[in-house]
């Protein structure tokens, strides 16, 4: 398989760079683990942070985003996002997205942490609603060629091929379906594979989210910056029939109260912001209320806003929440929090570009610099939208490079495994273990313990896969493993407690904000 790019992941970033790309002549191959419509983006219900009125400003949006990254934010990168985020919005108008408006024009609705109104949405589905629109304009267009249940399983780089420049010349890929291992020659190649929910027992991500591309790219030699922040979600629908059904933000933004069983308020106690605090402060009230009490879960309560309103703003939710037997326009609804967001990923400059030339990361696989220590809500949406377009201006921008012969995948001295038990045994401990040790607080000694079982893990999941044919299962334990002990090492090498990373042992803030980044040795 030969192409100009290939894009390896199917979310906002994804699609909408692969549109980019083909309608300025490019042959792209886009690959999907599951089908286009399976990824987080398609999950994301509040709307994407934009400046669209008058009354708000790019200053403001600037500021709001240092607040919630706990100033540790790349000032360039995140000027560069937030003035590019009109245009972003336009350019999704112009390709048909059905944004909610009002007698004014768009609804812009309020989130926790913003100043102002700025999340331009599609009532309480955005992201379906982008993707799906999306989705409909690549399977129309000729230079997208889409391939859905096919898992990357490594770069190709020079490095591995001997030659002397070290580039990345594209991927081995596996048919999910027939079992089959493409080799993809590409001359570009950009991961928008997204986060890593997926190592955390509980997450309001899909089952997708594994962390491939960082994975990938670590084992290429790129660096890796800020893993230790892990967004939790304050607001995870508690079901035992649903196990990652999002309430979202909007929800506390248009009114929603934090309650406990006895129908008493606690965000007051912890933060002058109250429920419009930003998701880690309210995740960490949640965590110490649940704790305190020994709860289960608490109670978010929006029907006193009254049911034509909820119905309106909520529709989605809504219906999900009365499917199982939870009518929020007269009861709360139990929330947990639940881990949502990868704000560390491989690092990159403003055109997305890594540190192996030839391959770019963008969206929630990629560290902009945009989000920081904590991502402002509704931020993620508009950083792939950005960073897709800017990933393809300088893809354009560069010189046509001959791309060598690629070897075939080699499976000539592995063998089948007889028993898969292995494969979700280790699943199932690394995610319980990231859950207890690696949470929304943090010790080091619990994370000392994590580690050196991550590790132990890590080693029997490489034997296993040296010695047996792969599978998707076994691709994404071996890249969740290198994820979690990504996590692991940079929480262990911040010394104070910023944004999403709370250690008991370093509770102070330090003087100055500094990334973690981490290099291959």
């Amino acid at each position: 398989m030969n192409y100009d790019v290939l894009i390896i992941g199917s979310g906002l970033a994804g699609q909408s760079a692969a549109l980019h790309l083909a309608n300025r002549g490019a042959k792209v191959l886009l690959v999907s683990k599951r089908t286009l419509g399976e990824s987080a983006s398609n999950r994301a219900q509040g709307g994407i942070a934009a400046v669209l009125d008058n009354q708000d400003s790019i200053e403001a949006h600037i500021q709001d985003t240092f607040i919630a990254g706990a100033h540790l934010n790349d000032p360039g990168a995140t000027r560069f996002v937030v003035e590019n985020g009109r245009s972003a919005i336009e350019w999704l108008i112009e390709q048909g997205v059905p944004f909610t408006k009002d007698h004014s024009g768009y609804h812009l609705a309020l989130e926790g942490g913003h100043s102002a109104r700025r999340i331009i949405h599609v009532a309480d589905a955005t992201g379906q609603a982008v993707q799906h629109t999306l989705t409909s304009l690549l399977h129309q267009h000729p230079g997208i060629k889409v391939k859905e249940h096919h898992f990357a399983i490594e770069l190709v780089t020079g490095k591995k091929l001997g030659l002397p420049e070290n580039r990345c010349h594209g991927a081995y890929v596996l048919d999910g379906i027939s079992g089959e291992t493409h080799t993809v020659s590409a001359s570009h190649t950009i991961l928008a594979s997204g986060g890593a929910g997926k190592v955390y027992l509980h997450t309001t991500n899909p089952d997708t989210s594994t962390g491939d591309g960082i994975a990938m790219a670590w084992r290429a030699g790129c660096r890796i910056a800020n893993m230790e922040f892990i967004q939790f979600h304050p607001t995870c629908l508690y079901h035992p029939s649903e196990k990652s059904f999002l309430i979202s933000e909007a929800v506390r933004g248009e009114g929603g109260i934090l309650k406990l069983p006895d129908g008493s308020r606690f965000m007051p106690a912890h933060d002058e912001r109250e429920e419009l605090a930003p998701r880690d402060v309210v995740a960490r009230a949640i965590d110490f209320e649940m704790k305190k009490w020994g709860l289960d879960c608490v109670f978010l309560d929006i029907s006193h806003k009254g049911k034509d309103f909820i119905i309106a703003h909520f529709p989605n939710i809504y219906a999900q929440c009365l499917s199982l037997g939870i009518d929020i326009t007269v009861a709360p609804i139990p929330v947990v929090p639940a881990a949502h967001y990868t704000c560390g990923g491989i690092l990159i400059d403003r055109a997305g570009r890594t540190d192996l030339p030839g391959l770019y990361a963008i969206g929630e696989s990629s560290y902009s610099g945009l989000h920081g220590a904590n991502r402002l809500a509704s931020n993620s949406l508009l950083e792939c939208l950005v960073f897709a377009k800017a990933a393809t201006e300088d893809i354009f921008s560069q010189p046509s490079i001959p791309r060598p012969a690629l070897p075939k995948w080699d499976e000539s001295l592995v063998t089948e495994a007889s028993e898969a038990i292995v494969i979700t045994h280790n699943m199932d401990e690394l995610r319980r273990l990231m859950w207890n040790y690696v949470g929304i607080v943090r010790t080091t000694d619990r994370l000392n313990r994590a580690l050196h079982r991550i590790r132990l893990l890590r080693r029997e999941i490489d034997d296993f896969y040296a010695h047996h044919r792969i599978s998707h299962d076994l691709i994404e334990l071996r890249n969740l493993v290198v994820n979690a002990e990504l996590i692991v090492r940079s929480a262990l090498s911040r010394k104070e407690s910023r944004g999403l990373h709370f250690s008991q042992d370093y509770p102070a803030l330090l003087p100055k904000a500094k990334n973690t980044v981490l290099k291959k040795n």
